[in-house]
């Protein structure tokens, strides 16, 4: 019992498990954020863009009655083929997937420039003297080895 113990010590404070483990966490709380992104912004806006659509209540009763609501068809225990429900689903999954492309985008080209920004950084910082061939600062005008004038 005290080794499989160990083991799983060893197993949990593996640095994957802990990255995963903070992944999933972070995941739920930015999915809160997307969520209320397309329900709290997105969709009113589309809602006021469609004349206030409303896709809960496009159903098809399989029992041949008519109802006028869905909540209606199913207090009376009717079987519905709830397509306007799915429609629903599917627009909000393409939103937050748009939402969290542009997420992903927008942070591609913020690490972009960060690399960019690094790179010109450590651009060559020396250069070779074209008289006696050793390598001076990039900005000397006078080689401290051969004392020739650069240009």
């Amino acid at each position: 019992m005290k080794k499989i113990i160990e083991e799983f010590k060893v197993f949990i404070m593996r640095g994957n498990v802990l990255d995963l483990a903070i992944g999933v966490i972070i995941g739920g709380a930015f999915q809160k954020i997307v969520n209320s992104l397309v329900n709290d912004v997105i969709m009113p806006l589309i809602s006021l863009i469609t004349g206030g659509i409303n896709f809960s209540n496009w159903f098809l009763a399989l029992d041949n009655s008519s109802y006028t609501v869905l909540a209606e068809a199913q207090a009376n225990g009717a079987n519905t083929l709830n397509y306007g429900l799915f429609l629903t689903e599917v627009l909000n999954f393409l939103i937050m997937a748009f939402v969290i492309f542009m997420f992903v985008k927008t942070m591609n080209r913020i690490a972009a420039k960060r690399k960019k920004a690094d790179v010109e950084e450590e651009t060559v910082k020396t250069k070779q003297c074209p008289y006696c061939k050793t390598e001076i600062d990039a900005q000397a005008t006078r080689c401290p080895h051969c004392t020739s004038v650069l240009e």
